[in-house]
């Protein structure tokens, strides 16, 4: 992997679609890292931030957020109108708690955060667990894909169980799913656009008939529990609750997929002597923090700058993006004494997977329940799982995963 880098500058040139990059993102990291954390990456038109302590920091900076027309206007920052082709996606994401600041935030997600209280995450262990083994059980016995078998319908059917919606929606809140998350990659087109806004229409069409269903007949699932959800006198407006149900499948399944694959191979391809052990609780959440810092699943956060300010000798304006890349700051030689090395329990996993600061991943419990139940059943159950072809990784660097892990029992 070529990266090009002008010091006298700090622009740094590497295409992120090109199989040599996103196939393993870490080389180029290594290669970056080793001159600076801080370079304008020119593909992606924007300073990027590479280092553990520069992220972690920027992601608790209030100079920068996800959200910049509560201070400003498109018309000052000079931006064109809102395109009509992507209406319906944009009025989720005007309502998602990922895209908001305070105030809206904080009210959001005072609200959001009752449903994620540690007692109610824990309750959902033993469903986890029957899931995952149910899983294994229609395992075959030749070479199947890990991913489709086991990685991708295990966390939307478990945010279905948590929502309240039927598993027989589960094929379908994949596809929207896919669509939507599409957005969010370098260099979409407006195929993707178009495809993307389709998908949120038709989601937003079903979450509307599944909360007025429930607002007729509560029970004690997660949406219920949004529906019922107050702080101070405030409950979640109807777009509100549409947005999060849709935040919360998208960020909740995209990323665990890809945790729970990257995990996976992490440990069958650097750490095979340690299979048998993962059943062991103690051991088993060291995996889980290791391999979230070795190949996490989402690798790029932006922010907007808020006001014109400076940060690392760099001049920026109010409007910009800044891109965080969460998935260099694992492998930052500056934290990690060994950071290309998988070394569970070897010392304390240093990563910013889950974020920091006000959008830390509300999820995060929850992501990493399912990830301990999911490795812990699988390797009890198939103690000798071993890779039998070339892992093939997903053409999508934003989420870090793969296409197919083939693998036999």
């Amino acid at each position: 992997m070529t990266v090009r880098f002008d010091a006298s500058t700090r622009r740094l040139s590497l295409e992120p679609r090109r199989a040599a990059f996103y196939g393993n993102p870490y080389a180029a990291y290594a290669e970056i890292l080793a001159q600076t954390p801080v370079a304008f990456w020119e593909e992606l038109g924007m300073w990027c931030f590479f280092g553990y302590e520069e992220v972690n920091r920027l992601l608790r900076d209030r100079r920068f957020g996800r959200e910049i027309l509560h201070v400003t206007t498109r018309e000052a920052l000079g931006w064109p109108p809102p395109t009509a082709h992507t209406r319906d996606f944009d009025a989720i994401d005007a309502h998602s708690l990922l895209e908001r600041e305070p105030p809206a935030h904080t009210r959001l997600r005072a609200l959001v955060s009752r449903a994620f209280v540690s007692r109610r995450v824990e309750s959902l262990r033993p469903i986890i667990e029957a899931l995952a083994h149910d899983l294994v059980d229609d395992f075959p016995d030749g070479p199947f894909d890990l991913i489709a078998r086991y990685a991708t319908p295990m966390p939307v059917r478990i945010i279905a169980r948590m929502l309240g919606v039927p598993e027989s929606m589960a094929p379908q809140l994949l596809a929207w799913s896919h669509d939507m998350v599409a957005m969010y990659g370098v260099g979409r087109s407006e195929a993707v656009e178009v495809q993307a806004n389709a998908a949120a229409a038709d989601f937003s069409a079903f979450v509307r008939e599944l909360v007025a269903a429930r607002r007729h007949a509560p029970g004690d699932a997660l949406l219920s529990v949004l529906i019922a959800a107050e702080e101070d006198g405030s409950r979640l407006s109807e777009a509100e609750l549409v947005s999060t149900v849709i935040l919360l499948l998208n960020a909740g399944h995209e990323a665990t997929v890809h945790a729970l694959g990257n995990a996976v191979r992490a440990l069958l391809e650097h750490a095979p002597h340690l299979v048998a052990a993962v059943r062991d609780d103690a051991l088993l959440a060291h995996v889980v923090e290791e391999s979230l810092r070795f190949a996490p699943p989402l690798h790029l956060f932006k922010r907007y700058v808020l006001h014109d300010t400076h940060d690392s000798g760099i001049a920026l304006r109010r409007g910009e993006q800044i891109g965080l890349v969460l998935g260099a700051t694992g492998r930052d030689p500056r934290v990690q004494a060994h950071p290309h090395a998988y070394l569970p329990g070897a010392a304390q996993a240093r990563h910013t997977s889950f974020g920091a600061g006000i959008h830390f991943c509300v999820g995060a419990p929850l992501a990493r329940l399912e990830l301990q139940c999911a490795l812990q059943v699988l390797f009890s159950r198939c103690p000798s799982l071993r890779l039998v072809e070339t892992p093939v990784v997903k053409d999508s660097w934003h989420f870090h995963g793969h296409e197919a892990l083939v693998v036999r029992k």
